[in-house]
């Protein structure tokens, strides 16, 4: 009997679930569990749906429609919050990351509902679990939420709407349904608390560091110059000089006139000075943005050789896996010594990167001069089948999955000396899932593994050499980190990472999104 690997990953995201819930047990328990078994089921009718081109929407082919794991991920992130902060004893960002919770199940609620509307014929049974999971959420929101923070959900779910009409008609076969929830799940998310902040209704008790409000204000410009200049560009020629000097001029307009008006009223205080003084208040800082550059100087090195290989064969060259690891490799040299050393410099370097990163791909995509046409002509090796849409993704997952760890560390709620146990960890989680864990494990895997895990193509010694690589990564992390303290929790590190390592031989999504987060709420235990 052939093993299905849809089911063994549902399997496995059930575990983390179960995990989540002894660990924590609130009143939103019994509603998240209720939207698990519902999302299960969807799941199976939305891949009926995608094998037999009805969805909506063009989604990523090759792939199953992901709805559980993803449908999990907001929910379970905001319980481990709360936890946190209710053993920290703040209140304010206990009711937020109540908040968080709610707003995953909605999202996740949101999309089973699409996915039943479109389902011919209509599944009974799967709209019968999916009405009980919805009642169960309702019941939970109506007990446990105040009716601003029932605003502030459907103003997420509002703007969530309004994206995946814009984003998936402007952006086809780019992502699963799974990933499209998580995405822009999150950037909805972003958006809202931004518009909150900017009119001084955010969470009581947020400071106003600079530093804290980079990465939505980056994230925010950067989908605002998307969608203006692709609706923009449906009317006009891109790859025209006349075209690249009007983005190149508007990008720098939203930049200065926008952008940073919009930091200094977030932050108090002008973002460029504020640069400046954080960048030389230590002189390592300068010594560590030397050594990030020479890694950047490295990567680039990497595409070029890969690129010449390719010339030099006169054939369509791809990129092999391994080829693709080094930058795993690069990525784990960049954030191990920042995490260690200096994590609010590394918490802007990896911004700075990512505003790069998407403004690069605006490029490519519109095929703005000068680099538009050789930055396509660079990436075309490194494509492989979940770059099938417009957009090409993969380096930016790489950066998202290794970074969301550091963005998200619950600083209002973490002690004076760290989070205690396996929560010291908690930053180095896309460290260890992508890139010491993805890597070993596709290296070996790849080389050595000739026992592949039943209905995959992956193996048996790609996984166990991953999970005990990753231990040994935590090791090194203890000896480099003094603030590191796993006490007796050692058996549930390696736990977590086991079953980490399990999701990763089985899920067709993302997995440099995918993981690190699921380890994230894990170790956040």
């Amino acid at each position: 009997m052939q093993t299905d690997p849809v089911l063994v990953e549902s399997l496995v995201v059930f575990s983390i679930v179960l995990c989540v819930h002894v660990a924590i047990w609130n009143q939103l328990s019994w509603s998240c569990i209720a939207l698990a078994i519902q999302a299960f089921y969807v799941q199976h009718k939305w891949d009926r749906l995608l094998r037999a081109g009805a969805a909506v929407f063009h989604f990523r082919p090759s792939a199953n429609s992901g709805v559980l794991p993803a449908s999990m991920l907001l929910p379970l992130l905001g319980l481990a919050l709360q936890g946190r902060c209710v053993a920290a004893g703040n209140v304010h960002f206990e009711r937020f990351a109540m908040v968080v919770t709610v707003t995953g199940m909605m999202l996740a609620l949101f999309l089973s509902l699409i996915a039943l509307g479109v389902t011919r014929p209509v599944p009974t049974n799967t709209c019968v679990v999916a009405g009980i999971a919805a009642g169960a959420i309702f019941y939970a929101v109506k007990h446990t939420l105040t009716v601003s923070e029932v605003i502030e959900v459907l103003e997420v779910l509002l703007i969530f709407v309004y994206l995946n009409l814009i984003l998936l008609y402007l952006l086809p076969r780019c992502f699963t349904p799974g990933e499209a929830l998580l995405i822009l799940g999150g950037i909805s998310f972003i958006i809202n608390q931004l518009i909150k902040r900017s009119l001084g209704s955010g969470p009581a008790g947020a400071d106003a560091e600079p530093l804290l409000f980079l990465l939505p204000v980056a994230v925010v410009g950067c989908v605002l110059l998307g969608v203006v200049f692709a609706l923009l560009f449906l009317f006009m020629e891109s790859d025209s000089w006349a075209a690249s000097a009007f983005f190149h001029t508007m990008t720098a307009v939203l930049g200065l006139g926008l952008l940073l008006p919009w930091l200094s009223l977030l932050g108090q205080q002008h973002p460029v000075a504020w640069l400046l003084l954080f960048l030389t208040q230590s002189p390592a800082r300068l010594w560590m943005l030397a050594y990030w550059g020479v890694l950047a100087l490295a990567a680039v090195a990497v595409v070029m050789r890969q690129n010449g290989r390719r010339a030099a064969s006169g054939k369509k060259h791809r990129a092999s896996s391994a080829a693709r690891k080094y930058f795993h490799l690069l990525v784990v040299l960049t954030f191990g010594p920042g995490l260690a050393l200096d994590r609010p410099l590394l918490h802007l370097a990896a911004v700075a990167c990512l505003a790069v990163f998407l403004f690069l791909e605006l490029v490519r995509v519109f095929r703005i001069r000068p680099l538009g046409a050789p930055l396509r002509h660079w990436l075309a090796v490194f494509l492989d089948e979940r770059d099938s849409g417009p957009l090409v993704l993969t380096h930016i997952y790489l950066l998202l999955g290794v970074s969301l760890p550091v963005w998200l560390s619950p600083g209002p709620c973490t002690p004076r000396g760290g989070l205690p146990g396996a929560g010291g960890l908690v930053p180095y989680a896309g460290v260890l899932a992508v890139g010491v864990g993805d890597t070993v494990a596709s290296v070996f895997g790849s080389t050595v593994g000739e026992i592949r895990w039943p209905g995959t193509k992956k193996t048996f010694e790609g996984t166990a050499t991953s999970v005990f690589a990753q231990v040994i990564a935590v090791a090194i992390f203890l000896i480099a980190d003094s603030s590191i303290n796993l006490n007796a929790s050692y058996s549930w590190v390696v736990g977590s990472i086991a079953m980490v390592a399990m999701l990763e031989a089985y899920t067709s999504q993302i997995d440099n999104l995918l993981l690190p987060l699921y380890l994230y709420v894990l170790l956040l235990l």
